[in-house]
């Protein structure tokens, strides 16, 4: 049995149960579930963001531009209040997809916990400034990315909690014959929820004695971890590893619960910065991972889709003109199974390296402000070249995606031409 054989059988005996496990693990599960559910209000935030942001200059004289401007300007308070409350209110979002997919997987109703966890979210989350009987104001800045950890923390508290006591009966106040279930489940509900949120209120207090709040207090602690994550070191790594395990047929989907966090976290904080006008403080977010480093999908295929497409062998040709479509639209499976890309030796070195060639040097110029950072993430589906431009609103990015496609396709071109031989001898038999 060849070297080859021998750590491939390794992979399926010991990485991908692993990996498969960990990626029905329920927490995670839930955590990439509901940030994949919330598609629509980051696009909307992510439109909103771009118009809030036109491209213009003291020296900028296209009346389109300035027209962009003075729209941007003129409605600067709705575009700041909607976006606010869309993209730059992830963290609450996120906790209640979170509970609705950890409810689905215990089979419980959603509703109640919701509620508890919207009461926790609020007390923990949001900070009192002026409370009284005329107006309430309350500071909401840790409302968008930087609350995502504390958001994801009390979701699934709560929810745990909640299903610990239900599933005991804990406090459950006995209703007579004849009164509508859903009055039954309140009154049972009543003992866990007091029980929770009075946690809740006692969280706050603490934090509050020490001046500070939940998500202030972790975000300090946790600062050091996500400037850590938003290094070159730490993308090449996630890079090789997701294109690594891909290779062996486990689905990126399996680090989706850990990675969204981060990437969809920054690209809140980020989001947030470009609105208020300052400078984006981090590279590693989604329309990063997606734009620029998986151009045609994980392994970054587009290239190679274009590459099929002058092959000789005719299942080579098919393939790219086959996949050539979904691969302009960041899906790479056709061609990962129809070629294939996964367990096939002749393309290891290239399907994990090209994207991680991507990740380098786009990392690299972003880093220097060579190129404009990412700040938008309007479509997971969207052609890279165009997801580039509106996600960094600077032409330099689409035009880096060009010159990627290209590197790619060096990069594949000596293995494609070696497969494109040995299926094409194959044919002629």
């Amino acid at each position: 049995m060849s070297k080859l054989a021998k750590f491939n059988m390794f992979c399926e005996k010991k990485i991908m149960p692993f990996a498969n496990k960990l990626a029905k693990q329920r927490h995670l599960a839930a955590m990439r579930d509901a940030f994949m559910s919330l598609l629509p209000i980051t696009l909307m935030g992510g439109v909103v963001a771009i118009l809030k942001s036109p491209p213009v200059t003291e020296n900028t004289t296209n009346i389109l531009l300035l027209k962009w401007a003075e729209f941007a300007s003129n409605n600067s308070e709705i575009l700041n209040w909607l976006f606010t409350f869309t993209l730059g209110g992830m963290s609450l979002y996120i906790a209640l997809g979170i509970n609705y997919f950890l409810c689905k997987h215990y089979k419980m109703e959603a509703f109640l916990p919701s509620l508890f966890i919207t009461v926790g979210f609020f007390l923990l989350v949001t900070n009192p400034i002026e409370l009284g009987y005329a107006s309430k104001s309350i500071e909401i800045s840790y409302i968008d990315g930087k609350g995502l950890i504390p958001a994801i923390a009390i979701s699934m508290f709560t929810v745990e909690l909640y299903r610990f006591l239900k599933v005991r009966n804990f406090g459950k106040i006995e209703m007579p014959e004849g009164v509508p279930a859903s009055l039954s489940d309140v009154f049972a509900s009543f003992i866990p929820g007091f029980i929770i949120i009075i946690i809740y209120i006692i969280i706050f207090m603490i934090f509050n004695k020490m001046d500070t709040t939940l998500p202030k207090f972790m975000f300090s602690l946790l600062t050091p971890t996500f400037k850590a994550a938003d290094s070159i070191f730490f993308v090449v790594f996630i890079t090789l590893l997701t294109h690594f395990l891909w290779f062996f047929g486990i689905h990126d989907a399996a680090l989706a619960g850990i990675m969204g966090p981060i990437r969809d976290g920054n690209l809140s904080i980020n989001a947030t910065a470009q609105v208020a006008g300052e400078q984006l403080p981090n590279v590693f977010t989604t329309p990063f991972w997606i734009y620029f480093v998986a151009i045609g999908g994980c392994g970054a295929v587009l290239g190679l889709a274009i590459l099929l497409i002058t092959a000789k062998s005719r299942q080579l040709n098919m393939m790219g003109k086959m996949g050539i479509v979904p691969a302009l639209f960041g899906i790479s499976e056709p061609l990962i199974f129809g070629v294939p890309l996964m367990l096939n030796p002749v393309f290891l070195i290239p399907f994990i390296f090209a994207a991680t060639i991507n990740a380098i040097i786009t990392f690299l110029l972003m880093s220097q402000h060579i190129i404009g950072r990412t700040f938008s993430m309007l479509s997971w589906n969207m052609p890279s070249i165009v997801g580039a431009f509106f996600s960094t609103l600077d032409w330099k990015a689409a035009l880096l995606v060009i010159v990627l496609i290209i590197v790619d396709m060096i990069i594949y071109y000596p293995f494609f031409k070696v497969y494109d031989k040995q299926l094409l001898a194959q044919e002629k038999e």
